[in-house]
């Protein structure tokens, strides 16, 4: 994969009381679950130009995100994931 079209992620909680499910499975699919609770919204902004940061009482996600990025839907990005 491309470094450019990567995007990574953290998640970091105040305690492991607020992790709901983390889920590695054996499948042939390979895929990870890991769901919590941030809390209530605190803020949410853009960090450097280039990190979305959520923060909740209970934890932050940072995603690799521009601020750009983000747009509306389009037909065809709507699409892609129907």
């Amino acid at each position: 994969m491309e470094r450019e079209k990567e995007r990574f992620f953290s998640v970091e909680l105040q305690s492991k009381k607020h992790l709901k499910t983390v889920s590695l499975t054996n499948a042939a699919a390979n895929g990870v679950l890991l769901e919590g609770n941030l809390g209530e919204l605190l803020q949410a902004s853009f960090k450097e130009g280039v990190i979305l940061e959520v923060r909740g009482k209970n934890g932050t996600l940072r995603v690799d995100l521009e601020e750009m990025e983000i747009s509306k839907p389009t037909e065809k990005t709507e699409a892609a994931f129907a």
